[in-house]
């Protein structure tokens, strides 16, 4: 693997912190089992807002498309 700066000018030490957090993120992916996935919380999945109906069109109905009332 190569790992190349292209910015900046990291100290021995940022370069040495930047390595480590790679190699243990390529070992954990390593480690887990082909074909495993998250589980992701239920708090980001994009679907439990769109269960809610819309509301309808009009003026600064944008405003009340995220927040459901």
């Amino acid at each position: 693997m190569m790992i190349k700066v292209v910015r900046g000018n990291p100290t021995p030490e940022e370069l040495a912190a930047a390595l480590a957090v790679v190699q243990a993120r390529a070992a954990a992916a390593a480690a887990s089992p082909p074909g495993a996935t998250q589980e992701r919380p239920a708090w980001s999945d994009p679907s439990r807002v769109a269960q809610r109906r819309l509301p309808p069109p009009g003026p600064r109905s944008w405003a009340r498309t995220f927040w459901p009332g």
